[in-house]
């Protein structure tokens, strides 16, 4: 989520032309002190991706008595970078958008004041990386190899599933991905390799997927609407790679979104690719409406949200009570064990990590 949004449904949604709770915490009407009303107006900064049901977000501001304001401001890795640059001066009271791949810098440069939302304790336990609750876990998604499932029944073959099955022959040029340096989903690739081989054998991995034809292109709206060879909602294939980095709810998103709308998800899911990416939201230190902040981000982790928000940004919700809609739960995968790196990690390795990449794939 680092220069792309991470999920691909949204981008997919925007390429084919689609537009895409209980009651939260303080009191509109309380008052400072010299009794002066607080602001009704909560602003909510996040990258350009987020989304939600007009419904829904009018029965959190009726219920509040807040006015959510939306502050888009870019890929994740801008929108948190604008507010690395107006610490303690921020342009809203809550930001949303950073994911397990920036947490550590989001919150090395203190930019968060430290809040435990009501409902946290629904939260699973997994998505709770911070102990000092400075963020609150949203959503969850994962980066996955998808297939073309046409190409692999026409050629009688079976499609990959890991990680390892990649760099077997049979799979010879066949993939696309994109790039770690310029990409959220190339990026979340690269990690998955991390997290399997390790710190030295990651590189050798990518050694092998080189030597076995791998094409890297900049984002994932080339390799996966240009390379890739899968429908494109429904559309003719342009691209002649039926393997292609995306994530695990692109499969719902073709259903939702093909013309005409196809019975059974063209593509497929290889689930032992996958590299598990979690979005967090957190109150800004110096918000100016702290208690509208607060509300929202009850509101963030409400039952009402969590299950609105699959089909307005294609990820999952983290919470215990949030059922999963039948588009997903039809088309979709379930992920047991993706690959996961600690942020801490990643924070600490990242841009040698992309260096090293760049010098042995893209040379």
């Amino acid at each position: 989520m680092s220069t792309t949004k991470k999920i691909a449904g949204a981008a997919l949604a925007a390429a084919l032309g689609v537009t895409t709770l209980s009651a939260c915490g303080g009191d509109a009407k309380d008052t400072s002190a010299g009794d002066a009303p607080k602001s009704t107006t909560v602003t909510l900064v996040s990258h350009d991706s987020f989304n939600v049901t007009d419904a829904v977000l009018k029965e959190f501001e009726t219920e509040s008595g807040y006015t959510v304001k939306k502050l888009k401001s870019g890929d994740a890795g801008a929108a948190l970078n604008q507010e690395i640059l107006t610490k303690g001066s921020p342009r809203g009271d809550v930001f949303f958008g950073v994911d397990n791949t920036l947490l550590s810098r989001a919150l090395d440069n203190g930019i968060f004041t430290p809040y435990e939302a009501k409902g946290l304790g629904e939260v699973k336990p997994e998505y709770r990386l911070d102990k000092e609750h400075r963020v609150t876990p949203v959503d969850s998604g994962d980066v996955c190899v998808n297939y073309d499932k046409q190409y692999f029944a026409d050629k009688k073959i079976a499609p990959p599933q890991t990680l390892d099955d990649l760099i077997k022959p049979e799979y010879k040029d066949l993939l696309v991905t994109e790039n770690a340096a310029t990409s959220s989903p190339g990026l979340g690739f690269l990690l998955a390799s991390v997290g399997k081989y390790g710190e030295e054998g990651w590189k050798d991995y990518w050694s092998k997927l080189k030597a076995n034809g791998v094409e890297v292109v900049d984002g994932w709206e080339q390799a996966y609407n240009e390379r890739f060879s899968g429908s494109a909602g429904g559309k003719k294939a342009k691209g002649d790679r039926p393997l292609v980095v995306s994530y695990a709810s692109s499969p719902p998103v073709e259903v939702l979104y093909g013309e005409p709308q196809p019975a059974e998800a063209p593509t497929g899911v290889s689930t032992g690719t996958c590299f598990r990416q979690i979005e967090f939201a957190g109150l800004l230190k110096g918000a100016k409406n702290e208690a509208g902040g607060k509300a929202l981000l009850d509101f963030l982790i409400s039952k009402k949200f969590q299950e609105d928000m699959p089909l307005q940004m294609f990820v999952n919700p983290v919470t215990k009570d949030a059922a999963l809609p039948e588009l997903f739960t039809k088309h979709g995968v379930v992920v047991e064990k993706p690959e996961v790196v600690a942020p801490e990690t990643i924070a600490e390795n990242r841009e040698q990590w992309v260096k090293t990449w760049s010098s042995l794939v893209v040379k």
